[in-house]
């Protein structure tokens, strides 16, 4: 499985601060600390000797002693002040603690332990400056629903600790189509669009990669199986399949734009009266239900067969709803 790109930024920003504290470390010392192959040492290495501060010219870079390097050792001989302290501005502490609240307000991520207390560190840090962030007002779309918030962030935290130790996990799950299975996942990323979370993984029921909305796994348990290496395609951050059994086009008002963005759609025309947006589909009740939530500002679907079916379900959802005598008129 690919090292995430998180994981290896927190190693090397990690490296530079183990290096300035010491004058000559062995690449093998290295490995051995950082739990990675050697070989990953010295492209760690490779990589932080290529990174500095802007401008970019030699000596905005960090540097190491090549000798050192090819004897297998690594001394780190320029820091560039990354080995100090990280010292915020007012500016930038409380565009950080606004960034924290609007974290801390995604589904899930309220009762994080680890966002509560980065936030609470950086507000009392950061003093009367840290007033300035109330001006800017966070609000959740839909209303907090506690008991689910409380699921929700067990579910995550397993998935996290998962996706750490790259282990196997069980899901009871529930699809968009209201059918329960339970599935083997090897966990591949955690990705959010802002409203929900998700799972990518390897799905061993499905034989394939599969995204699973946190909010309907009804049951999540480590397996203690370590993940197994699957030949897949390296996360894009979004949160609906790059290939799916269905294509749709789906004719929009300009303004639901948002779906072409959140769910990994492209726009392929647009005017001033509408958008069309392309969208591959893997799970047909889930377009069912993304149509009905957009109601009115959907202007038509392709395939046409697919549309009739949405249609039907519309009309069979109506005649559980009694029409007001306006309507009966109308």
């Amino acid at each position: 499985m690919a090292e995430p790109t998180s994981t290896r930024l927190a190693r090397l920003l990690a490296m530079v601060a183990y290096l300035a504290e010491r004058d000559d470390v062995p690449v093998a010392e290295l490995a051995e600390h950082f739990g990675v192959p050697q070989a990953q040492i010295m492209k760690d290495v490779d990589t932080l000797w290529v990174s500095g501060t802007p401008g970019y010219q030699p000596d905005d870079l960090l540097d190491f002693s090549a000798d050192s390097y090819d004897a297998q050792r690594i001394t780190l001989t320029n820091a560039r002040g990354m080995d100090r302290p990280l010292r915020l501005g007012p500016g930038e502490a409380v565009a950080l603690i606004v960034a924290l609240r609007a974290l801390a307000n995604l589904p899930g991520m309220g009762a994080d332990p680890a966002v509560a207390s980065a936030l609470a560190k950086l507000t009392a840090a950061a003093g009367d400056a840290a007033q300035a962030a109330d001006a800017v007002a966070l609000e959740r779309a839909d209303a907090v629903d506690a008991p689910l918030e409380d699921h929700l962030a067990r579910v995550l935290a397993v998935a996290r600790a998962a996706l750490a130790a790259r282990e196997r996990v069980h899901l009871r799950y529930t699809a968009a189509s209201d059918a329960t299975t339970e599935r083997d996942v090897d966990p591949l990323e955690l990705l959010s669009d802002g409203e929900s979370w998700f799972l990518r993984g390897w799905c061993l029921l499905a034989d394939g990669v599969r995204h699973f909305r946190l909010d309907r796994v009804g049951e999540i348990t480590r397996t203690g199986v370590a993940a197994a290496a699957h030949e897949v395609a390296p996360g894009t951050g979004r949160v609906r399949p790059e290939s799916g059994a269905l294509s749709a086009r789906l004719a929009l008002t300009p303004r639901s734009r948002w779906v072409a963005e959140r769910f990994g759609g492209e726009v392929v025309a647009e005017d001033d009266a509408r958008i069309v947006v392309a969208l591959d589909v893997a799970d047909e009740a889930w377009l069912a239900r993304l149509v009905l939530d957009l109601g009115p500002d959907v202007l038509g679907l392709e395939p046409a067969d697919v549309a009739a079916a949405i249609a039907g379900r519309a009309s069979a959802a109506l005649t559980a709803y009694p029409l007001t005598a306006d309507e009966e008129v109308g």
